[in-house]
């Protein structure tokens, strides 16, 4: 998309820029890797650390994990990075240009194709009586 706007609207800037998650997401993805290091610290430790944090026997689910002490790690490991990979998505396509919205994928529920956004880009450019640097945002 932006080879394409620079291509066709020459001189104008094309700036990516990232679309913030809602706060709720943003927290749950910090606490994430704090699961995955739980885990595996646990698997690594073995039964040793439970006395240190106050447990006198290992609970049922610690000998399910370590029967498979790799198997636990890495899915640990890789269902930790999904979900954290998913919470700090945001799904936005946020186009604006001149600092006016010109089209959300989060209103509008769809991505724009190529021509669609070309002519929403070339309809904002031909009403706006700016002078100068034209831009626009992509997010």
């Amino acid at each position: 998309m932006k080879k394409m706007l620079e291509a066709q609207f020459p001189g104008i800037d094309v700036i990516l820029d990232n679309y913030p998650p809602s706060l709720p997401k943003r927290l749950l993805s910090k606490v994430v890797p704090v699961f995955q290091f739980g885990v595996i610290g646990i698997m690594m430790a073995g039964e040793q650390i439970f006395p240190m944090i106050g447990i006198t026997t290992p609970p049922p689910w610690y000998y399910s994990l370590r029967a498979n002490r790799f198997g636990s790690i890495a899915t640990a490991w890789l269902l930790g990075n999904v979900m954290q990979s998913f919470l700090q998505s945001s799904g936005a396509f946020e186009v604006y240009c001149n600092d006016e919205l010109v089209f959300s994928k989060l209103k509008e529920g769809r991505f724009p194709g190529e021509i669609e956004l070309k002519d929403i880009i070339a309809k904002t450019l031909a009403n706006s009586r700016v002078t100068g640097n034209l831009e626009v945002v992509l997010s």
